[in-house]
């Protein structure tokens, strides 16, 4: 495995741009450890309706980024209190949706400084009933990474006040507020470190006492970082996007995470249709939701548009039928 320093950016469109250029451009023949630190951000995952995660009048008057990430899952608030991780590997078959894998190096080096972690539930990482981590993944071609968020020293406050938190999240959790749900990783440390000395130490963790060799990137690597967030990760299109004026809609939680269907019907057929949610899945969503246009809006025809499809390759472990009985209940 090889290292990949980032040179302490903390912009995230940089820092994402990074991430996919690595994934899709770094030699496949090895595994690759990425780091990084963003300034107050909420960075958005890839079937999230923008609009309706993000507390926007807050997010403007504090000079807040929003981006939009290539993986699945939530919407996470990112500031220098955080500090990121991204494995990027094959993807042999066996390690998308494995997170246990990408996140048993981090829950040991956390166990060294002290800190008492486990991967729970679909995603996350938790000391006792606290959150102090959430991961997703991206695959394509062969290639993918999965990358999580460490809150090391971050302002919670600024989590609660910069997020639209979904209520049914915590209502399928039973907890109050995500007041309640998170932590920082320094309140549980026998000792305060500063984040530089945590990051250290959690590279030199993972890495178990090997030499730390680091992947150089090279001028032409960093012109196609910044040409690339410039085209994607700074573009609005790519970060918020048009919805088109639905008439109906479908908010729903499934195992396999929170669904919001919204379907734009014209004289019984359905003209546009909409999926976004914290799912995780390989496939575009987009393409899945071209399948209903034209379809008329009843369960017999959505479901004969639908019938040839396999609905975990677009949303993870969903069978068809509690999909469409979310959206005909």
């Amino acid at each position: 495995m090889l290292f990949i320093d980032n040179q302490n950016i903390t912009d995230p469109t940089l820092n994402l741009a990074l991430e996919e250029y690595a994934l899709k451009n770094l030699p496949p023949n090895t595994d690759y450890l990425l780091f990084y630190i963003n300034e107050p951000s909420i960075i958005i995952g890839k079937n999230q309706n923008t609009a309706a995660e993000i507390n926007a009048d807050y997010v403007e008057k504090n000079g807040i980024h929003v981006v939009r990430r290539l993986s699945g899952g939530g919407a996470v608030y990112h500031d220098l209190g955080n500090l990121n991780f991204s494995f990027i590997t094959n993807n042999d078959g066996d390690s998308f949706h494995n997170y246990r894998k990408f996140t048993e190096p981090v829950v040991r080096a956390l166990a060294k400084l002290g800190v008492e972690a486990e991967l729970t539930g679909r995603n996350d990482i938790q000391v006792g009933e606290r959150k102090i981590s959430g991961n997703a993944q991206f695959s394509t071609k062969g290639r993918m990474f999965s990358h999580g968020t460490l809150l090391f020293d971050s302002e919670i406050e600024n989590v609660v006040s910069a997020l639209n938190v979904n209520p049914e999240k915590f209502k399928s959790k039973g907890i109050q507020s995500i007041r309640s749900r998170v932590a920082n990783i320094s309140e549980f440390l026998r000792e305060p470190i500063t984040i530089a000395s945590f990051r250290q130490q959690l590279l030199e963790s993972i890495f178990e006492g090997t030499q730390i060799h680091t992947y150089e990137l090279t001028d032409a690597d960093w012109a196609a970082i910044h040409e690339l967030a410039d085209r994607r990760y700074r573009n609005w299109e790519w970060n918020y996007g048009k919805s088109p004026a639905f008439n109906i809609r479908q908010v729903k939680r499934l195992a396999t995470g929170t669904f919001d269907v919204q379907l734009y019907v014209v004289e019984g057929k359905i003209q546009q249709a909409t999926i976004f949610g914290d799912f995780f899945g390989q496939g575009e969503v987009r393409e899945f939701a071209d399948k209903l246009q034209g379809v008329r809006f009843d369960l017999p025809s959505v479901k004969e548009a639908l019938n040839d499809v396999d609905f975990s390759y677009y949303f993870g472990p969903v069978t068809a039928e509690e999909w469409l009985g979310m959206l005909f209940e």
